[in-house]
């Protein structure tokens, strides 16, 4: 898959994606009450392939402790655009300097059930990458390859007790990682417009 491939596929029609899609009138849309968030969804050029940048978020993290997420986070006031922000958070989270990375654009913004309004920003980053994690952010950093999370049919829904409430929600499990919930949203977001 090539950088042009990426490009291509955020011209193609997307419409933005929510925790809800999957749960319609279990809960109710925040509105104007969502925090702005940004992630940065980094593909990066790996001996083996283009590959994804996720992480592991810490276990004493206020939000989703413990999940797999692309790094990000909150857009604080000083971040001008919602790219500076993703950039900011991940070299914060794993070493990750902007100058590395080619922005190649966004993709529909992701609401979810814990109050965010995520806007994912798609980059490329050029050469092999070593993360450098910071460890009250993050617990682990490392790749999957773009075949796997490009690929449709690698999502699947599934279902847990969440607040008295059945909740469904998308993974694309790879090897001991569980990719669920907002990350797999996105992901198969990309997924479906490079199909």
């Amino acid at each position: 898959m090539t950088v042009e491939s990426l490009r291509q596929a955020l011209q193609r029609p997307g419409r933005a994606s929510s925790d809800l899609d999957l749960n319609v009138g279990q809960w109710q849309s925040q509105g104007p009450a969502l925090r702005p968030a940004a992630v940065l969804l980094a593909v990066c050029e790996r001996p083996s392939g283009p590959s994804v940048l996720l992480t592991k978020r810490a276990s004493g993290l206020q939000h989703h402790p413990g999940q797999i997420a692309l790094p990000g986070g909150k857009i604080d006031a000083t971040d001008a655009t919602p790219e500076a922000a993703a950039l900011r958070e991940s070299h914060e989270e794993v070493g990750l300097s902007s100058d590395r990375v080619t922005i190649l654009g966004r993709l529909p913004a992701h609401e979810t059930v814990t109050g965010f309004s995520i806007t994912p920003v798609l980059g490329h980053v050029r050469d092999d990458f070593s993360p450098l994690i910071e460890a009250g952010e993050v617990d682990e950093a490392f790749f999957v390859p773009l075949a796997h999370l490009a690929d449709p049919g690698r999502y699947r829904i599934e279902q847990r007790l969440w607040r008295g409430a059945w909740r469904r929600y998308y993974c694309a499990p790879w090897g001991p990682y569980y990719v669920w919930g907002a990350t797999a949203r996105i992901l198969r977001g990309l997924a479906e417009r490079l199909a």
